[in-house]
């Protein structure tokens, strides 16, 4: 018997009561549009998040956890169905997987879970199956989506574990009044180097950070609730977000501050001390490694594996790919991509286009200023990249020299041998999960180029609300669970 059973086997005695086993609750927070650095215990000094700081400093925290895709329902159907996108049947954003599709909660549910969402939806109708109550409503469910969060621990029927989908608005644009709002001084805002430093700029991350500490704020709630109904050692806490922040560079973006997510793993009956884990896990292995602390049978559609072991030894290796895909969201787009430990490798159909980000991100004060910027030609060609078009087909980034993806390495004559490696890889997984690139792709809903902040009057080209075929429909890749590369 490994270490990580045995401790199960004396927390589950210690927990016994009248010789029935104690299950673990569950409570997954997640975050709308947040990158992964913009948690203070990733090393970001300049926002405030307390409460989540002290899950982490108690708790694993991950430094490579990887999200299938940078877009909102993509990314949260991925997740509960443990399914790459194109497999889920709803690739793009605003679409939904078939009413078939299994889900995470609807197995926990299933085996005696009382299951609860409260918050951002977004993922469809197969899901809700899923829940014994879900409040999505967000014209009563608060500003951040958290007014029935602390409402669902303190009402929950007692004789059950519980499993909890709790759903922040956080940080997603439009930025509004809050009780958080003015919490960060914009004059004292660090701008990444690939944001102008400007004014607009620093008052636009200034309101993010903001919306991040009210998330931040609504944890911290639930989890004194919790030590007070003493469940806070029984119960497995997830801190993540959906993709990354609503800005130029990042959300829609396969790079890092698109799809690397803060994950944070809070269980006092595993995890003793604060610990990190720099191995590569993927959002399609969260609902494996769920049901294995539940000791539940791990469903054969789930693409992912259960990273258990992670948990009990943090410098374990676990993953030797993840990958992720771009589809439509507001835009026409299609991008692939693997990363081993050393490199990352994007491969891009839709060389045209620039990458200039979503609606809500080229609605905003940061594009304004790049836009002045490029306008006036005092604009660095890192702050530039969004700009650029054509694209090149293929990049290819050294992780460990070039940590927020700048530097294409196939744009120099030194090559790595990764390179074929990589384009392998893709290509297998590709074939091995019957992801297809359709003749008809969805086509643009808007034009690129708006005028900032018009929101009754966006700009809709002839192809709104035309749906073209989804990638993986024509290989039936929803009825497709072929792991692929691991």
């Amino acid at each position: 018997m490994n270490y990580l059973r045995l401790c199960f086997l004396i927390s589950l005695i210690f927990y016994s009561c009248e010789n029935k086993e104690i299950k673990p609750n569950i409570i997954v927070f997640i975050a709308d549009d947040v990158s992964w650095d913009d948690i203070g215990i990733y090393g970001n000094s300049k926002v405030s998040t307390p409460n989540i700081d002290e899950l982490g400093s108690n708790g694993l925290v991950f430094h490579n956890a990887y999200l299938t895709t940078s877009s909102c329902s993509p990314s949260r159907n991925s997740i509960l169905t443990g399914r790459y996108p194109h497999n889920t049947g709803a690739a793009e954003l605003h679409t939904e997987p078939p009413l078939s599709m299994i889900s995470l909660p609807e197995i926990l549910k299933q085996n005696g879970y009382y299951t609860l969402q409260a918050g951002k939806f977004h993922m469809g109708e197969y899901a809700k199956r899923g829940f014994n109550e879900v409040y999505d409503k967000k014209e009563v469910n608060g500003l951040g989506g958290e007014k029935y969060w602390l409402t669902g621990v303190k009402k929950r029927p007692k004789s059950k574990p519980f499993f909890m989908w709790y759903a922040s608005y956080d940080a997603h644009r439009i930025w509004g009044e809050n009780e958080f709002t003015g919490t960060h001084d914009p004059d004292k805002i660090i701008t990444p180097d690939y944001l102008v430093d400007g004014a607009l700029t620093r008052l636009d991350l200034a309101n993010y950070y903001d919306e991040i500490t009210r998330f931040d704020h609504y944890i911290g709630l639930v989890v004194k609730e919790l030590k007070i109904q003493g469940q806070f050692d029984n119960t497995v806490i997830v801190v993540m977000a959906d993709n990354g922040r609503p800005f130029p560079h990042s959300k829609t973006r396969l790079n890092d501050q698109g799809i690397k997510t803060p994950f944070i793993i809070h269980y006092p009956i595993i995890i003793k001390n604060n610990s990190i884990s720099k191995s590569l896990i993927s959002s399609i292995d969260i609902a494996p490694t769920i049901l294995d602390l539940a000791n539940i049978e791990i469903s054969e559609s789930f693409q992912g594996k259960s990273f258990v072991e992670i948990i009990e030894k943090p410098d374990l290796k676990f993953r030797n790919y993840v990958f992720a895909e771009h589809n439509w969201h507001d835009y026409e787009s299609y991008q692939r991509m693997v990363r081993n430990d050393n490199y990352l490798y994007i491969r891009n159909s839709r060389t045209q286009f620039p990458q200039e980000g979503p609606l809500d991100a080229i609605n905003s004060l940061t594009y304004i200023d790049l836009k002045n910027a490029e306008k006036n030609n005092n604009i660095s060609l890192k702050q530039a990249e969004i700009f650029i078009s054509p694209r090149p087909h293929e990049e290819l980034y050294d992780m460990n020299n070039d940590p927020y993806q700048f530097n294409n390495l196939l744009l120099n004559d030194n090559i790595p041998d990764d390179f074929k490696i990589l384009q392998n890889i893709l290509d297998k997984w590709i074939l091995d999960t019957g992801d297809t690139l359709p003749e008809n792709i969805t086509k643009d809903w808007y034009l690129r180029e708006q005028e900032p902040f018009n929101q009754s009057s966006l700009l809709k080209t002839e192809y709104h609300e035309i749906r073209g075929e989804m990638p993986g429909a024509s290989s039936n890749a929803v009825k497709i669970n072929n792991k692929g590369p691991f």
